[in-house]
């Protein structure tokens, strides 16, 4: 096992925790004018504690094999109704492409297998769900930073934004469609990879095939599921809700750290 925090941050998740789960139990809080503000302040507070008490290097715990939980449970999406996606599952996404585009000097078209050619991460970690349940597994992919190297970015790129596949109770709508982001810190920390293995097989399309990000130091929504594009930008603002990710525009924190 690699360095750890074994401290979970407990302030910091029980306020991720505990404003999500108050936009769940009670959406129409969400509107309210004090309530975002309150959140909003307690996402400045994880972000800032996270930053100030934390090393940007730091490694969120990895554990050993027999430690690995006997059932991961797949939360969300697990098989999205996506009939291009799902050609890609008949067909084992041999035609798939992973397209890694805007503030880059070098855009990307990867398929699979080219990044099963790419050098590789292997971790066992827990998976935090903001519902309060946790299970640990073990992921095996590329790491985000290595294709963000070979597309060389822009000075002036700040968020990574992931596109995906699934859709959440808006079919047919872009603003239905699963998408999420993470700052350069996170994008670049060793522990941050696309997942296309889980448990030593391939990814299964319950949890997210072909490929899943993993941002092991935040909660599990950012762990983006149906990858499909990825673009290097410099604000969130103008991206759908302006929160930068499908549940943050609909309250929750951007910033999920743990």
């Amino acid at each position: 096992m690699s360095g750890k925090i074994d401290r979970r941050g407990f302030l910091k998740r029980g306020l991720a925790i505990t404003s999500a789960a108050l936009l769940g139990g009670c959406e129409g809080l969400s509107d309210q004018p004090w309530v975002k503000r309150i959140l909003d302040s307690t996402e400045n507070l994880t972000l800032f504690s996270q930053r100030t008490l934390v090393s940007s290097s730091a490694l969120a715990r990895e554990y050993a094999e027999d430690e690995i939980s006997p059932k991961f449970r797949a939360n969300g999406s697990t098989n999205p109704d996506d009939s291009a996606y799902q050609a890609h599952v008949a067909n084992g996404f041999a035609d798939w492409t992973l397209t890694l585009g805007g503030l880059v000097e070098q855009p990307l078209a990867l398929s699979l297998a080219d990044l099963r050619k790419m050098p590789s991460r292997t971790q066992v970690t827990r998976h935090d769900c903001v519902e309060g349940w946790s299970c640990i597994g073990k992921w095996k992919g590329v790491p985000l930073k290595a294709l963000l190297e070979e597309a060389r970015l822009k000075p002036e790129a700040r968020y990574i934004v992931f596109y995906c596949a699934d859709d959440l109770g808006e079919t047919g709508t872009e603003a239905g469609k699963y998408y999420e982001s993470i700052g350069m810190v996170d994008a670049v920390h060793p522990q941050t990879i696309l997942a296309y293995e889980m448990n030593g097989e391939t990814l299964p399309v319950a949890h997210g095939a072909p490929l899943r990000l993993r941002v092991e130091r935040q909660l599990g929504y950012k762990m983006a599921k149906y990858v499909m594009a990825i673009e290097a930008v410099a604000g969130l603002a103008d991206l759908r809700g302006g929160r930068g990710g499908f549940w943050e525009d609909r309250g929750y924190e951007w910033y999920a750290g743990i």
